[in-house]
């Protein structure tokens, strides 16, 4: 993990909005349609360029590529591992089931239908060596031709469970069965990321959204830690090579703008978290369903050497997040806190998660990021 001392830094979640052409590109090549190769290579790579010089030019500390060739933050493993074949029908969370006209009208986007997943049919292993090269390359070219002094850098993987929770299983006896023949294909994609230098960022929204799913909705809370349990065992197996300090996660409640009134409390959760094998953790803090959690931070204090990197801006509505509100949400949470405890400040989740479904529009993005920058340095001159 890359921290200050005297300061706090600034970061992002992973994700960031693509440009139309972009977009376009991810179209076709989601529809099964032919794509020029190299037009898909100078898309691509202008894209990653572009949006490296604008977390340049906002003032963002530790980057990385804004996920710009993935088709969203889980599914782009469907390149990337074997087994996958077709789609079916998912459910709704379970928030969304109590209203689901809104759902109907909101969650639409040209790129991929939310409404299925894809299936598991056959065997996984991992298959994505090359797409993985080829992503940190992108990476590399574009940090070399961009002017710019990052103190750090991040690439985003899909944690095991959020694959093995976003993918219908009609190949294994067992749910276990089925989640850990992911954690042990996907351990190949993590080693790759932590040899190229970055920072792996698990993303796992799973390990506190595990609740709203039908499948827990009704489920009394030690179930729910259960199965959080076994889903951090599960990353840690897939993490066994990789050094802690090169690994942070990132969590919370589903970017997407909803009721969010059945979200577990982070309470109830974080000391699960804390069993990962991380160093850094990333969870929301502007959602206004959560602000007040900073409180859980002060019960279930952060191991010793870890990062906390609390999301204090929005990601769900195109409200620009005043500078001095930012400032406010930082300096809860470090107040919360132990001293030796650095943080990161960051958004509370990405800005383009899923492909064509972006709740901020791009520019509005960028200027909350620049808001974050500017929050935390408010909140420096208060906290240290």
């Amino acid at each position: 993990m890359t921290d200050t001392e005297d300061r706090i830094s600034t970061t992002h979640v992973g994700s960031l909005p693509r440009p139309p052409k972009l977009l376009e590109l991810l179209t076709a090549r989601q529809d099964g349609t032919d794509v020029d190769e190299d037009e898909w290579t100078t898309t691509v790579a202008d894209a990653t360029k572009n949006v490296l010089e604008r977390q340049a030019e906002v003032g963002l500390d530790v980057v990385n590529n804004g996920e710009q060739s993935r088709v969203s933050f889980n599914w782009y493993v469907a390149d990337r591992l074997s087994g996958i074949d077709g789609e079916r029908e998912q459910e709704l969370w379970a928030d969304l089931q109590e209203y689901p006209e809104y759902a109907d009208e909101t969650f639409q986007t040209d790129v991929i239908d939310l409404s299925m997943q894809p299936a598991v049919t056959g065997p996984v292993e991992y298959t994505g060596r090359e797409e993985v090269e080829i992503e940190l390359e992108e990476f590399h070219d574009a940090l070399a031709a961009v002017d710019a002094d990052f103190e750090g850098t991040f690439v985003t993987s899909a944690s095991p469970s959020i694959v093995a929770t976003t993918h219908v299983d009609e190949y294994y006896d067992s749910y276990e069965e089925f989640l850990f023949a992911i954690s042990d294909a996907m351990r190949e994609e993590y080693e790759l990321v932590a040899e190229s230098g970055a920072t792996l960022q698990i993303d796992a929204p799973e390990l506190l959204t595990i609740g709203q799913t039908a499948a827990y909705a009704d489920e009394p809370l030690e179930e729910v830690k259960d199965a959080t349990r076994l889903h951090v065992e599960a990353l840690n197996e897939a993490l066994e090579n990789v050094p802690t300090e090169r690994v942070r996660l990132h969590t919370c409640w589903g970017s997407y703008e909803g009721p969010h009134h059945l979200d577990a409390d982070l309470v109830d959760l974080l000391p699960e978290l804390y069993e990962a094998d991380i160093t850094g953790v990333s969870i929301e803090q502007a959602n206004p369903r959560h602000q007040h959690e900073y409180r859980a931070f002060a019960e279930h204090p952060l191991p010793d050497g870890w990062t906390l990197i609390p999301g204090v801006v929005d990601v769900k509505t195109n409200v620009i997040d005043h500078p001095e509100t930012i400032a406010d949400r930082l300096e809860r949470v470090a107040d919360a806190v132990d001293d030796a405890t650095p943080l990161v400040a960051a958004p509370d989740c990405g800005f383009g998660t899923q492909a064509g479904l972006g709740m901020v529009h791009p520019e509005i993005a960028w200027a909350k990021l620049e808001a974050l920058v500017e929050g935390a340095e408010i909140a420096t001159e208060r906290v240290y």
